[in-house]
């Protein structure tokens, strides 16, 4: 009997998961100059305003995975899900300064986890040798729609100049409760048909099964106490692991908070161009993800993992840092943009290889090991959009964060020399061959 594909269709409900939780996250960068307007906001409380959602984001990344390692995503998605919905809607009824700080911090908390908790169910419903694609499907979904919204929101862009835009029908508060309302939608099939594990769908036959199983860590215990804690911030996989990880925050956060600003002020683009090249980064980084999903499990299913996950990444990183570095030096509008997105897309297109790593070494206990990576990187990266801020007001200067960026993708490099996907995190974990 041919085996069933169950698992595709939680590719797909992951990959819709990303394509929400983007609409609802690239919206307010977008959104930026009509809320500054109308709450009377300066380029460095707006900065804040960034800082708080990842602050909050970052903070509650690991609780949030250690707690789909314990009782499954099923339960955990639908919360996380639900919860940034209301935010998103709260987020139009911010009158002050205060309010919408709290309503962002809130916000970030709400969200935080839906990667670890996705790389969970992936690492329960994806075999091995498919994670780096499923991993690419799921963030070119996500960049998809983050590529997109830009023009969705202001018109033309991406979209082509037939699109009005959704200012043109509604204001920047009309925008947020439209886009809070899709995630309840999602959250009603996702509870629908979800399950935990494969073994418990009755869409999935024994065919199936046993190749999503295949090669699958045995489930180990999840001990609680210091000695958990101690393994886990010594490893020195977890370490290189979180600090590679930190310049792909920093540029996806730049993206999506201070790129259309950067288009309008530094380079001088109008409106229709500015939406178009700040969608640009994200919908490049669509073949980026796809390919990059792809090419990590040729190379590890040829050459191990330590070449397609670490070599592919080092390399790209390396490339990545460059192609910043010369954007602060370009005087050409374009030219800047171009190679801002470039390095958008080579960064997304580690993704697979990124988070294929952290299922490999994290086992069972990948929710808390993906909520480290993504953790840290969210909690460092949290200090760019004021970076951004403090960079134009003291010093008037919007190149100074992409030289930043530049240097710390050059050190993200490195540590992809130091990453082993072979070695688990924890001793309790199955060594991969």
């Amino acid at each position: 009997m041919p085996a069933t594909r169950a698992r595709y269709r939680v590719v797909a409900l992951a990959t819709t998961l990303a394509m929400v939780t983007y609409l609802d996250r690239v919206a307010i960068g977008t959104l930026a100059p009509g809320i500054r307007r109308d709450l009377g906001l300066t380029a460095v409380e707006m900065g804040w305003v960034f800082t708080a959602f990842q602050f909050a984001y970052g903070l509650f990344e690991v609780p949030t995975g250690r707690w789909a390692d314990r009782v499954g995503t099923r339960s955990v998605v639908a919360r996380i899900v639900i919860w940034w919905s209301a935010l998103t809607v709260a987020t139009a009824a911010a009158f002050n300064y205060p309010v919408l700080l709290a309503v962002r911090f809130l916000f970030g908390a709400g969200e935080a986890g839906a990667w670890p908790c996705v790389a969970r169910t992936f690492s329960r419903w994806i075999p091995r040798s498919e994670r780096g694609r499923a991993q690419g499907i799921f963030f070119a979904g996500a960049h998809l729609v983050a590529g997109l919204t830009p023009g969705l929101i202001v018109g033309g862009g991406l979209l082509g100049s037939w699109w009005p835009g959704m200012l043109s029908v509604m204001s920047w508060r009309g925008v947020f409760v439209t886009f809070g309302l899709v995630g309840v939608v999602w959250v009603a099939v996702w509870l629908y048909w979800f399950r935990n594990d494969p073994s418990e769908h009755p869409a999935v036959n024994a065919e199936e099964l046993d190749a999503i199983v295949a090669g699958r860590p045995r489930e180990a215990a999840h001990p609680s106490g210091w000695a958990y804690w101690r393994e886990l911030i010594r490893s020195r996989n977890m370490i290189a692991l979180s600090v590679m990880y930190i310049p792909n925050c920093m540029i996806f956060y730049f993206c999506i908070t201070w790129l259309p600003t950067y288009l309008l002020e530094r380079h001088g683009f109008n409106i229709s161009g500015m939406a178009l090249f700040a969608g640009l980064p994200l919908l490049v980084s669509m073949p980026g993800d796809l390919l990059g999903g792809w090419l990590t499990d040729h190379l590890c299913s040829r050459y191990g993992l330590r070449v397609g996950r670490c070599v592919l990444g080092g390399v790209a990183y390396f490339v990545v840092g460059l192609c910043l570095i010369a954007a602060g030096h370009a005087s050409s509008p374009v030219a800047a943009a171009g190679l801002i997105a470039i390095g958008t897309g080579l960064t997304m297109f580690t993704l697979g290889a990124a988070w294929g790593t952290a299922i490999e070494i994290g086992g069972s206990h990948v929710g808390v090991v993906g909520g480290t990576m993504n953790s840290i990187g969210n909690l460092v990266a949290m200090l760019n959009p004021l970076i951004v801020a403090y960079s134009v007001e003291w010093f008037a200067n919007w190149d100074l964060p992409l030289y930043v960026m530049g240097v710390l993708f050059l050190i993200g490099a490195g540590c992809w020399a130091v990453i082993d996907p072979r070695r688990p995190v924890f001793a309790a974990a199955i060594r991969v061959p």
